[in-house]
């Protein structure tokens, strides 16, 4: 490398452009040198593990190092979080932030880190709607019948959920806090499907992927997508924003990085992770996975997840979520 670069300033140097020239060789030959880490909180050949593996082989192929998904299941993404926070603030570790990062820091009295503080903004990735979905038999078609019914059987409609705090639970959370309907939250451990299908439950606020293809064959009935703008992969299917505006619940996935991480590092991969974002397969890439692209400053990112912490903890103090 030594002998490389000696090469290259004495040619820069006969050229007359030392400082310029200099100045980004200096940026591409100091990172990445040795393999990144990505942090990830879900688990392995998840949705969130397979965008990350995307993006970091686009990133790998440009940047001329490994990015290795690392996977850190556990605490609804707190371990991997945490040992994000905890990392060496060089650009060898980052985090890929998920939309439950924004609502842990009002569900968790106990956490050893503060998100925002910790953690810097690097790049917005996607944002991934749910679908607002009911059983058959519920005889409601459309999200203003669905409210109806529910003020006219109050305490009488039963919505599953991933769990206390997950995305499904704070999205149905939301709608009753802008509807004041009453709905009795079911939380589940495993799938919520089959009970979803017979009846036993009437709603869930689900992710695309995990129930388009009951909803295509008729098994169950999608009456909204909780992002602001129709999903490509449901058409036809209405925002609930349409009959209730405002509302939005959408999941997403960004990149961050340990606090003080250099802001040359930040810049170089939120412009990489921008063109990987305006690259046609990569759309259709997060597409078969639910996603729309959501490319974003750092600045940007770091506003969104502002406003998002602040949006959540909203929900859980109004719904006084515990986590189990």
């Amino acid at each position: 490398m030594e002998a490389l670069s000696r090469r290259v300033l004495l040619r820069l140097t006969a050229g007359g452009v030392v400082v310029p020239a200099l100045s980004r060789l200096a940026l591409a030959f100091d990172y990445p040198t040795r393999p990144v880490r990505i942090l990830v909180g879900f688990p392995a050949g998840s949705g969130t593990d397979i965008t990350t593996r995307l993006l970091g082989q686009w990133l790998a192929d440009r940047l001329g190092q490994q990015f290795i998904t690392d996977d850190r299941t556990g605490a609804a993404t707190n371990i991997a979080t945490e040992a994000a926070v905890r990392a060496a603030p060089d650009g060898y570790t980052l985090l890929l932030a998920t939309s439950p990062n924004a609502v842990n820091g009002s569900l968790y009295q106990n956490l050893t880190f503060d998100f925002l503080r910790d953690i810097v903004p690097v790049a917005g990735i996607d944002r991934v709607p749910n679908v607002m979905e009911v059983t058959p038999s519920l005889p409601v078609k459309t999200v203003p019948e669905f409210i109806a019914y529910c003020k006219a059987n109050p305490g009488k409609i039963n919505m599953a959920s991933n769990g206390p705090g997950s995305a499904s639970h704070v999205a149905g959370e939301l709608f009753k806090m802008m509807t004041g309907v009453e709905m009795v939250h079911v939380p589940y451990r495993g799938s919520f499907l089959p009970d979803l299908m017979d009846g036993r439950v009437q709603v869930v606020f689900s992710s695309i992927p995990t129930s388009i293809a009951y909803i295509r064959v008729g098994k169950l009935r999608a009456l909204a997508v909780t992002s602001t703008t129709p999903s490509e992969a449901l058409p036809g299917v209405p925002p609930v924003s349409a009959f209730v505006p405002g509302y939005e619940a959408v999941g997403w996935l960004g990149l961050g990085a340990p606090k003080k991480t250099p802001a040359n590092v930040i810049d170089l991969l939120n412009k990489n992770i921008n063109a990987a974002l305006a690259d046609a397969k990569i759309q259709s890439q997060l597409a078969n996975l639910g996603g729309v692209p959501m490319p974003m400053t750092p600045g940007e990112f770091g506003k969104f997840l502002a406003e998002e912490t602040d949006k959540w903890a909203k929900v859980v103090k109004f719904a006084g979520i515990k986590p189990d």
